[in-house]
């Protein structure tokens, strides 16, 4: 990286965090604090729900995670436009009617103190480690191969975040949160556009996606029923559908960001600004990391993006095993070069019999390729245990930094702690809301001033700030960042989904009932995770927990109405 690159990333951070901090100065009172004193705008809304959900995971992970799998990662969205219609047509009314602070405060007013508390409590949990995940993630990649130290960069990150979201509290949050997912948009648009330009001449746009069809990486659905399947059209449209009903309607780092709005009719556009956008979103992303896969089957690259982890390899007693595959991998690409420009040769001629050949040809050394790969991975972690392989999170970034100009880079970066900070900053406000409404002004101080509950949630935001700070500090994650931050959600959400859909739909059923299935519920859900996790899909998690809270609330209803 150049001055320039970083001098792009910190004016873009910086000017975005002081905006957000200095227009929101001065919340005097709870509802200015903790909802933006409800004046704000469906395009604001719009924009600070998606840059919630999009993490920097989202930007690092993602396309890494096509590279290696191809595009079947967008059905776990298919679900989303059918849950947010569910979100408008149903909880939004809710919320604005009972005035409420948090989605929680509903459950009381439907159940009882200790159903409210159970769903705020399993929240507080989930996304306080979500939290801290959404801190590490970006911090380990980017300090792996842009050199930086780690627990530096985790630091500068959340103390970043604290700092704005506690002086300004949601208005600050949303705010800021606006203009980052502009820089975002804006950043990948860029992205894709210097990754064409950067494919060989005769290489069209037209030609990469015929490319990466015959490498089998454009297939998005797949309608097989197979349950152990991880992403299926079928798992998505249903174990989607649940997990954005979840996230959506009952996660309060969510339901934070459209309770603020103007009117109900604000709230509604701005989540429908995301039905419309999400999936198209979610699938250029996918389809940038796709573009990055057919620029490397022309440009040679090392066997692992890692760069740290190659470096570690070097100097360790298995060098001369790990220069070996090094070696493999340089031939295979040399072979697979050779083999995907006949393709693209025989294609242009119009020749479907050579095609067919070089397919077959291309299609063997690349799963030759990827076998070189997975040696090298299982490698560094007999070498080093601590390591956990997931290289997929560094395609992209190592792209960037040896590819793009000088000045983009620097903007992809910020583009990248933006969605850092856009995340964590809606996880914490949101932390620290539920944390002061649901807990402390309900059970501690349920009578005291506003300027006392405005300090209150302050203090309980820095907190989980510094929790989700410690977390990061300590973290060790999944193979593939975003995988892990949708199974950490599936975990939990379906359950209190299912407290939610309990309390709209089956009106006899009470708190002590809902109360004990959401217990048993959840429970099964985690052994599950624990025990069959390579059964069943972990998206049909949320339908499971959703499921049984529901089914047994109404089966113990109705047997209780019948008995009397």
């Amino acid at each position: 990286m150049t001055v320039t690159d970083y001098a792009v990333m910190a004016a873009t951070l910086l000017l975005i965090v002081g905006y957000g901090t200095w227009k929101t100065r001065k919340s005097g009172n709870i509802e200015g604090y903790l909802l933006g004193d409800k004046q704000l705008k469906w395009g604001t809304i719009g924009l600070s729900v998606m840059a919630t959900q999009a993490s920097a995971i989202t930007f690092l992970s993602t396309p890494g995670l096509a590279y290696e799998s191809g595009m079947a990662f967008v059905q776990n969205y298919l679900g989303l436009p059918i849950a947010l219609v569910v979100v408008c047509a149903v909880f939004i009314p809710i919320y604005y009617r009972l005035k409420v602070y948090t989605a929680y405060e509903y459950l009381e007013q439907r159940f009882d103190l200790k159903t409210r508390l159970f769903a705020a409590f399993i929240f507080l949990v989930q996304r306080g480690l979500a939290a801290g995940i959404t801190i590490y993630a970006p911090a380990i990649v980017l300090s792996s191969v842009l050199k930086w130290n780690l627990t530096l960069t985790i630091l500068v990150v959340g103390i970043l975040v604290i700092i704005y979201t506690v002086s300004g509290g949601t208005k600050a949050v949303s705010l800021t949160q606006k203009w980052q997912m502009t820089v975002i948009l804006i950043g990948m648009a860029v992205a894709f556009t210097t990754v064409l330009m950067n494919l060989p001449e005769q290489v069209s746009f037209t030609d990469a996606l015929g490319l990466a069809g015959k490498s089998g990486k454009t297939g998005a659905i797949n309608f097989d029923f197979d349950l152990s399947e991880r992403y299926t059209f079928w798992s998505g449209i249903t174990g989607g559908f649940f997990l954005a009903l979840a996230y959506f309607g009952t996660d309060q780092s969510q339901v934070q960001r459209y309770i603020g709005g103007k009117s109900v009719r604000e709230s509604r556009m701005g989540l429908m600004f995301n039905a419309v956008l999400k999936i198209p979103m979610q699938f250029f992303i996918l389809l940038l990391g796709v573009m990055v896969f057919v620029f490397y089957q022309f440009e040679p690259h090392d066997v692992l993006f890692d760069t740290a982890s190659t470096e570690l390899m070097e100097s360790s007693g298995s060098a001369d095993e790990f220069e070996n595959i090094r070696s493999l991998h340089a031939e295979n690409h040399a072979l697979k070069k050779e083999a995907t420009l006949a393709l693209h040769a025989a294609v242009n001629a119009n020749d479907p019999a050579a095609a067919e050949t070089h397919t077959l040809e291309m299609r063997a050394l690349q799963e030759e390729a990827t076998s070189l790969r997975n040696e090298a991975k299982a490698l560094v972690i007999r070498e080093f245990p601590g390591n956990t392989g997931r290289d997929s999170d560094y395609v992209f970034i190592s792209y960037v930094l040896a590819y793009m100009p000088t000045g983009l880079i620097g903007l992809l970066l910020a583009v990248i702690l933006s969605a850092a900070m856009s995340s964590t900053a809606g996880e914490l406000n949101a932390l620290g809301s539920t944390a002061s409404v649901d807990f402390y002004k309900r059970l501690i101080k349920p009578e005291a001033s506003e300027k006392h509950y405005v300090i209150a949630s302050k203090l309980l935001t820095a907190f989980w700030g510094l929790t989700a700070l410690g977390f990061a500090l300590t973290a060790d994650l999944f193979e593939n960042l975003i995988e892990a931050v949708n199974i950490l959600g599936s975990i939990f959400y379906g359950t209190v989904l299912g407290i939610f859909m309990t309390a709209f739909f089956i009106k006899r059923a009470a708190g002590r009932v809902v109360f004990i299935s959401a217990v048993i519920a959840q429970s099964a859900v985690l052994f599950i995770f624990v025990f069959r996790s390579d059964d069943i899909s972990y998206l049909l998690y949320n339908v499971i927990g959703c499921g049984t809270v529901m089914v047994l609330s109404a089966a113990v209803s109705l047997f209780s109405r019948g008995k009397n």
